[in-house]
C-alpha cells in the first residue's frame, strides 16, 4: 500500500473525491481526511487517531526497546538467580513478552499525546483553509488513482511523498 496525499480547496471538492475513489474501489476504511478547526468534515471519512498521531510510532519503538530491556533483565536473572530459586529459559521469555508489553503500554501513552510529524509540511495548508485526504492504495494502482482525481478536478495538489507537496 502507498499513502496518496491530496490537497483539496474545499469541503465540496473533498466529498466529491471521496465518492470518486470508492468509485473506483477505495474502501472508505482507506480514506482519512484532516483540515484545520474551520471545517467539519461531514459525510468525509475523519482521519483516526493512528493517522493524527505517533501512535503507531510509539508502539513500534516501544516493543522493540521493551522486548530488548526485558531480554537483558531476563538475562541477569538466569545469570545471577535470586537466592534458593531455579531459574530457567522461561525467565528470558518472561522477562522479553513483560518488557515488550510494558513498553508498547508506555510509548503508546506517549505517542497518542504527539502529533503526526509526517503532517508538519501541511500546516501551512491546513492554516489556510485546504483539507488535506489520504488514501491508501495498492502500488500499481497510484497511477490509477491520480488520473482519476485530476480528471476532475485540476485544483488538487497530488503527492505520494509528504515533501512533493510542500512549499
Amino acid at each position: 500500500m502507498k499513502r496518496v496525499y491530496v490537497l483539496l480547496p474545499t469541503e465540496a471538492s473533498c466529498r466529491r473525491v471521496v465518492e470518486e475513489l470508492e468509485a473506483v474501489g477505495i474502501p472508505p476504511s482507506h480514506l482519512h481526511a484532516l483540515a484545520g478547526l474551520a471545517h467539519e468534515l461531514k459525510d468525509i471519512p475523519p482521519a483516526s487517531v493512528w493517522q493524527r498521531t505517533e501512535l503507531a510510532h510509539g508502539i513500534e519503538w516501544g516493543i522493540g526497546l521493551g522486548g530488548v530491556a526485558g531480554l537483558l533483565g531476563g538475562l541477569l536473572v538466569v545469570a545471577f538467580p535470586p537466592a534458593g530459586i531455579v531459574v530457567g529459559g522461561g525467565a528470558l521469555l518472561a522477562g522479553t513478552a513483560a518488557g515488550a508489553g510494558f513498553g508498547a503500554l508506555v510509548t503508546a501513552l506517549l505517542g497518542i499525546q504527539e502529533h503526526n510529524h509526517k503532517l508538519d509540511g501541511f500546516q501551512r495548508a491546513f492554516a489556510a483553509g485546504q483539507i488535506l485526504l489520504m488514501a491508501d492504495v495498492p502500488r500499481q494502482r497510484v497511477g490509477e488513482v491520480k488520473a482519476t482525481i485530476l480528471k476532475h478536478h485540476p485544483e488538487a495538489e497530488i503527492g505520494t511523498v509528504r515533501k512533493s507537496l510542500e512549499t
